[in-house]
């Protein structure tokens, strides 16, 4: 008997709705091929939900229907402001849209951010504000791990002022000891797992990201590196000073296994990281806790591309193969994580071919229309898990 899993979608604002409809081609693919069936429930969120139903971004509810969730699935949320003052907020001062994010992060314990860093051979990478190739493709191949519930996106903070102007805003990074030992054994034991090591040296290595010449917090976060690195002796400690990782990242991406920081270094340099990779359009965030996970391409809603068909699925999808393959080790389903498998191999045939392919990755005059290169994704996947 197939069994059946429970998946939350969080469409969300702009093109996420248009993503997310890609991503579920993937699912379809994999229920025709008989491995599994998806149980679906969809939650509409964000700025957009905000403005036509006010109270809160998403309906009443919504957190337990998430905690339900064998797996959740996040589309982008933000949405402009009718007032022109940047997105939608909610009355609190919240972005609208924080409850599916930031909100499920925390609620459901979801503590390592997870990105894989990847450049697949067809694709080059955007260093230069255009598609250019410098690097083969297996000089980029690394893991970035993102503490995801504490730093300077806990909440503690305020502003503090006279007269009803504001004149001092604060904002605390809270570091514990708890929050940090588990995201960086999360990041020795990915290291661990991975079969290649730094493409420049094949070593298993974790770089610690801080700025712990200056910051208490980064400190504190370098020492307990330290004491969880002592427990794997076969993996190489190194440490970064985040400003000067920057530039080592696009200097020598080579050099990168896998790297834990905080928060909201974290945020910065893995959006940074996704130009190696050929863009936004092409990274994944996986929001991961000892017993809920929640999955996302990191690109964001694009209000300006919304309703055009327009935008890259490629990151949604590999969220998907993603989502797929973590369910299917959670529930010891080895039919899901082939199939995760082959939902990654379907892109990359595309990708390989060079068509079609979205306008970010091959320009305008050659791109094909979103739900095109979905489908041919889709279609390969289809042939993958046939045979």
């Amino acid at each position: 008997m197939t069994t059946t899993f429970h998946v939350v979608t969080l469409p969300g604002d702009g093109t996420g709705p248009e993503v997310m409809a890609q991503g579920r081609k993937m699912l379809r693919a994999v229920e025709h091929a008989g491995i599994a069936r998806f149980e679906i429930d969809e939650i509409a969120c964000g700025g957009q939900y905000y403005l036509a139903h006010g109270g809160n971004d998403w309906p009443a509810g919504s957190e337990e229907r998430c905690a339900r969730a064998d797996v959740i699935l996040l589309g982008a949320v933000g949405w402009p402001s009718p007032d022109g003052n940047g997105p939608v907020k909610l009355p609190d001062g919240r972005m609208a849209g924080w409850s599916p994010v930031i909100g499920n992060r925390t609620r459901l314990d979801l503590y390592a951010n997870i990105r894989p860093v990847k450049l697949y051979p067809g694709v080059s990478h955007r260093v230069h504000g255009k598609s250019r190739r410098v690097w083969d493709e297996d000089k980029v191949d690394m893991v970035i791990v993102r503490e995801n519930t504490e730093g300077l996106y806990s909440g503690v903070g305020g502003l503090v002022g006279g007269g009803g102007r504001p004149k001092v805003a604060v904002d605390t990074r809270v570091i514990t000891r708890e929050a940090s030992e588990r995201v960086i054994r999360v990041a020795f034991e990915l290291s661990r797992k991975r079969n290649k090591g730094a493409p420049k040296d094949g070593k298993k290595r974790v770089t610690c990201i801080v700025k712990d010449n200056v910051l208490r917090g980064c400190q504190f976060f370098h020492e307990i590196f330290r004491e969880i690195g002592a427990e794997y002796p076969d993996i190489e400690k190194d440490v970064a000073i985040v400003d000067a990782f920057t530039q080592w990242l696009v200097g020598q991406p080579e050099y990168y296994d896998v790297c834990v920081t905080t928060n909201m270094f974290g945020d910065i340099v893995t959006d940074l990281a996704s130009v190696l990779q050929g863009g936004m359009g092409m990274a994944v965030g996986c929001n991961v806790g000892d017993r809920h996970a929640m999955f996302e391409p990191i690109h964001g809603s694009a209000p300006k591309h919304a309703g055009k068909d327009k935008v890259n699925p490629i990151a949604m999808i590999l969220a998907v193969a993603e989502a797929l393959r973590w369910l299917g080790g959670k529930k010891e389903h080895a039919g899901l994580v082939k199939a995760g498998d082959a939902v990654e191999g379907a892109v990359k045939h595309v990708l390989a071919a060079g068509a079609p392919l979205t306008y970010d990755l091959v320009g305008e005059e050659r791109a094909a229309p979103m739900s095109v290169v979905a489908d041919a994704v889709a279609r390969e996947l289809g042939r993958l898990l046939a045979a």
